[in-house]
């Protein structure tokens, strides 16, 4: 019982290896499993042994050019088995990977580069990068051209920054997230503990989504067990489910948004039929949506619950446990949550308030933000701005992001309950619900949807099931059908985009 508290509350998890570094995982596979294949990009494979050897000649070739243990560098590659060799270069040399996104702006790359003080940027063969900046631009293939190999293994200390994320400004401006070795380990260990237990040799997982976001947190679990890694340059439905099929994948994660796209494909039950487990996660899923897939493909679903201030790793939502309808689960083994009211006191089970957490997978700090930090970080807890409840056997439930909460007529209205009824509606594909500014009802409740087949959807049935489904003070005034919603990077749903589109209407 004591050692299962002391996991629980882990505050100091981790603190008993102060040497473990990256590197070592990475030599320790390639020693494990050598020739084995480690990554498959299209025609192009790259053993354990060989991702070891690549990892040291990036590495090197960054040092040689000046850089030092501790600088910012931005990786700006699609995704690749350049950009993995990349990421963990980074992590051999010491250096601070800045989170980049090849879907991203020209806007968003420079302020990212700016934002962390980054003194260079690894991009792609195709052309220079675009930015005018004062950083040292390197392509891939220039660094490549080093012949040092030697192993390239800088000792980090845990607590130091190992890379930058940055939030998803779906609210606002991104902040620079402070993400630790430790907290690297930690998400590795957790993922392997609770979320995947079953990765082992002869497991193949097919990387769909980005690698700069959420499936790249797949790979050094992946690696650490001997698994075949399958990347897929851009997700595309169909090609995803041909890619299953010749690369007989048993493991995936997706973007909700993308399981939708699937589940519109034809010819995708032979396909799918290889999946031990398919993780989704970055964004709610509406329970519609989760049904026909399981319908479809059985108990094979797992969620994961995390943010960026802790990435992927808050709570996990098991195959077994899907009958529980709109929870994301439990919190992982040595994660701590809880929900607190607006002055910070704990709630009880069905009490909706925000949902905090601590452990050894949250961030540090954000990267030169000391206000917000504090704001953040309060009596050790990491507040996340999720508004949710727990119920009496601990599963957590989100309701909604604390910011996006509507008040209309005097009536807290949450844009995800209305839009799980909106989703639930045959033909509706994508929905985001906001409030416009009402003099008379504070906020104006209104829906924008994408549909399959817009010729032949009826609009006013859709109506009447949102009152059938909802109060009245809930249901869209308006509901427009536009023929894609605004997403992020990430494949995110943009509320406040569609917000902005709406208000210059």
């Amino acid at each position: 019982m004591e050692a299962r508290q002391l996991f629980i509350n882990s505050e100091n998890f981790f603190e008993g290896i102060p040497t473990m570094q990256i590197s070592s995982l990475i030599s320790r596979a390639a020693t494990y499993f050598q020739d084995d294949i480690c990554l498959t990009e299209d025609s192009r494979q790259v053993s354990f042994r060989e991702f070891d050897r690549l990892t040291n000649i990036v590495g090197n070739g960054l040092l040689d050019i000046g850089l030092i243990p501790g600088d910012r560098v931005g990786v700006l590659l699609p995704n690749s088995i350049d950009c993995l060799v990349a990421y963990y270069a980074l992590a051999k040399a010491g250096l601070v990977r800045v989170g980049m996104n090849t879907r991203e702006t020209q806007a968003n790359h420079l302020y990212k580069l700016e934002d962390s003080g980054a003194r260079a940027v690894i991009h792609g063969e195709q052309s220079e990068f675009p930015v005018e900046i004062n950083v040292n631009q390197k392509t891939f293939g220039e660094l490549l051209c080093s012949t040092n190999d030697v192993e390239c293994a800088v000792d980090r200390d845990l607590d130091a920054p190992l890379r930058l994320g940055y939030t998803g400004g779906t609210t606002g401006q991104a902040k620079a997230v402070t993400l630790t070795t430790r907290g690297e380990l930690a998400e590795m260990s957790a993922f392997l503990m609770d979320l995947v237990p079953e990765l082992e040799v002869g497991a193949s997982f097919l990387h769909a989504a980005p690698i700069a976001h959420a499936s790249g947190a797949f790979f050094l679990p992946a690696l650490v067990r001997g698994v075949h890694s399958v990347v897929m340059k851009k997700f595309h439905p169909g090609e995803f489910l041909a890619l299953a099929e010749e690369s007989k994948a048993t493991h995936t994660f997706l973007v909700p948004t993308m399981l939708a796209m699937i589940l519109e494909e034809p010819n995708i039950d032979t396909a799918m039929t290889g999946f031990k487990k398919i993780t989704y996660g970055a964004s709610p899923i509406a329970p519609s949506l989760l049904q026909r897939a399981e319908d479809r493909f059985g108990r094979v679903f797992a969620q994961c619950y995390g943010q960026a201030e802790s990435p992927m790793v808050i709570t996990c939502l098991s195959p077994e446990d899907h009958d529980r309808t709109g929870s994301c689960g439990k919190p992982f083994s040595f994660v701590d949550c809880a929900v607190f009211d607006e002055k910070d006191n704990r709630l009880g089970p069905d009490e909706v308030g925000e949902i905090v957490c601590r452990g050894p997978q949250t961030m540090a700090y954000y990267w030169n933000r000391p206000e917000a930090t504090e704001k953040v970080f309060r009596n050790g807890w990491l507040h996340t701005g999720d508004l949710g409840y727990r119920d009496s056997e601990g599963f957590y439930y989100l309701v909604d992001r604390k910011n996006d909460m509507l008040i209309s007529g005097g009536y807290n209205v949450y844009p995800r309950e209305v839009e799980d009824v909106l989703m639930s509606y045959e033909g509706v594909v994508e929905v985001a619900v906001v409030g416009l500014p009402d003099e008379k009802w504070g906020d104006q409740i209104q829906a924008v949807i994408a549909v399959r087949d817009p010729d032949q959807f009826d609009i006013e049935q859709l109506k009447l099931h949102a009152k059938e489904h909802l109060a009245n003070y809930k249901r869209p005034k308006t509901i427009s059908i536009w023929d894609e919603l605004p997403k992020s990077a990430a494949n995110k749903i943009l509320r406040r985009k569609v917000k902005e589109t709406l208000m210059l209407e």
